[in-house]
């Protein structure tokens, strides 16, 4: 989705994209977590390692709320750090886009002009994923709360080529009202 919006001419960032940068930059956070999980966390590099993170958390509620409480702040930060750095710029985008996973589940979206939601059937999402299944999707609220609250919904069964026409209706609807979503 991100990589239609970008060649449509979106400025884009992906909360993965920022935590994977926190990752490998933060200190404080690297020493947090091996604080919490001990020194096994890090890989090779010294640097937190994502899939031993993935294995400390997923399997715990407990550890996966201490890691979000430890990330979320952050990666806010970073992105708001990110926008206003746009802002600034002579020429800004007219369009940011910012890839949040957990939007509603974090209760970010009022920092957001306008809200796209995209959903699949189960049994696609299950087949396009690139991680074991975990209990990820039980965080998750429903598909159909996520839309109810959304600006824009796709329903990501088709081509890429189908995806990117649909950005290139919203991008061209937001730019006509004058939209600058953030």
């Amino acid at each position: 989705m991100l990589a239609a919006f970008r060649a449509h001419g979106a400025a884009t960032v992906s909360s993965d994209e920022i935590v994977h940068h926190v990752l490998a930059t933060d200190d404080g956070v690297r020493d947090a977590l091996v604080g919490r999980f001990g020194p096994e966390i890090l890989g090779e590099d010294e640097r937190p390692d994502r899939a031993r993170i993935a294995g400390e958390v997923f399997g715990s509620k407990e550890a996966l709320a201490w890691l979000e409480a430890l990330l979320h702040p952050i990666v806010s930060r970073e992105y708001l750090a990110w926008r206003d750095q746009l802002a600034a710029l002579d020429e800004p985008p007219s369009v940011c886009v910012t890839e949040v996973p957990l939007l509603f589940e974090v209760g970010a979206e009022e920092r957001f002009d306008q809200v796209v939601v995209v959903t699949a059937p189960r049994q696609l999402r299950e087949q396009r994923r690139r991680v074991p299944l975990d209990n990820r999707d039980e965080r998750l609220q429903p598909d159909r709360e996520k839309v109810a609250r959304a600006d824009f919904h796709y329903v990501n069964t088709g081509t890429f080529e189908e995806l990117d026409t649909w950005v290139e209706g919203v991008l061209a609807g937001l730019l006509a009202e004058g939209e600058k979503p953030h």
